[in-house]
């Protein structure tokens, strides 16, 4: 947002707050900086955009119509724009300020800080350490959203709109395009998934944002999805929308390391040129390459391919 028309809003808000009495247009045109240098139609565009976008961020503008006046009259009511007085509980202050460490490295961290801020400008501490208020040692903890997907399905969930993606399914390297009503994105096992109703499927999936493939984009206006009462997307999450059978990678491994590998793997054969061929079973090829790719040129995954090809895309990300 450009800077003057971050001042015009700005001072629209200011002076709806401080009439006594609604507003016309035209006395607005000529009360609010930045308005009063543009023509009629140019002002009527303006004026009806930037309602439209306060309304948005959540301002309240009311219109009042006279039945004496010929134009309706805008203003805002305080009681409705003011928030009420924040009274928080020790331990609820020590709460929301665990949230919002929980998400300072994540792609959150800038609303949580803002958040945090408009509190502590009400008044409320939020910086006692949560092991002191909740009686015990200090706690520091990190939510990690470093999938790309993130940012656009929380947004998407948030704004009630349909998704479109491109999605690798698990245990196959085939890729589909899913269109979906998304209903939550939540945390399992320190993994990122979107609960939601899938259209091509016609039934409620889940999916792990780590194996959706490029953008994400949205379908419709916001608004379209209506989450059923009762669901719990913690549970569609807790039964995955694909089963994954157990199955046994071939893993080259080099000779005289990666011991703790060696000791989970069902079968380790002497191999050639320094190397040996171990036999390991997995059910998530995408769970097999981070720990594969965190050994480095110490091991090389050689079937199944989708598992190898889960390794390589790790290192190539490493990389950019």
């Amino acid at each position: 947002m450009s800077r003057r028309k971050t001042e015009r809003l700005l001072n629209l808000v200011i002076c709806l707050l401080a009439t006594r009495r609604p507003l016309s247009a035209e006395q607005i045109r000529h009360a609010v900086p930045g308005y009063d240098r543009d023509g009629d139609e140019a002002f009527q565009r303006m004026f009806e955009r930037d309602k439209n976008e306060l309304r948005e961020l959540g301002i309240p503008i009311d219109v009042v119509r006279d039945p004496w006046e010929d134009e309706p009259g805008y203003r805002i009511e305080r009681q409705s724009y003011e928030l009420p007085e924040i009274t928080l509980e020790p331990d609820e202050a020590a709460v929301l300020g665990l949230a919002a460490q929980v998400w300072q490295r994540a792609s959150l961290a800038e609303a949580a800080s803002g958040a945090l801020l408009k509190l502590r400008a009400g008044g409320v501490a939020t910086d006692q350490p949560v092991g002191a208020a909740m009686g015990g040692g200090a706690l520091e903890l990190r939510v990690d959203t470093r999938d790309p997907a993130f940012p656009a399905l929380w947004d998407a969930v948030r704004d009630r709109r349909v998704v479109r993606f491109d999605y690798r399914g698990a245990g196959s390297e085939e890729v589909r395009t899913r269109t979906v009503e998304p209903w939550g994105v939540v945390s399992r096992r320190g993994r990122w998934y979107l609960a939601g109703f899938d259209r091509g499927r016609d039934a409620p999936r889940a999916f792990r944002l780590s194996r959706i493939t490029g953008q994400v984009t949205t379908v419709g206006k916001p608004g379209a999805v209506e989450v059923p009462e009762g669901v719990d997307v913690r549970a569609m999450v807790g039964f995955p929308d694909e089963a994954m059978d157990e199955r046994v990678a071939v893993i080259r491994v080099r000779q005289g390391s990666c011991e703790g590998l060696r000791q989970l793997a069902k079968a380790v054969h002497p191999g050639a040129d320094g190397w040996d061929d171990a036999e390991l079973t997995f059910s998530d090829p995408e769970r097999l390459a981070g720990w594969m790719a965190s050994l480095g040129a110490d091991v090389e995954v050689v079937e199944p391919p989708d598992a190898r090809e889960a390794v390589i895309r790790r290192l190539k990300g490493a990389l950019t």
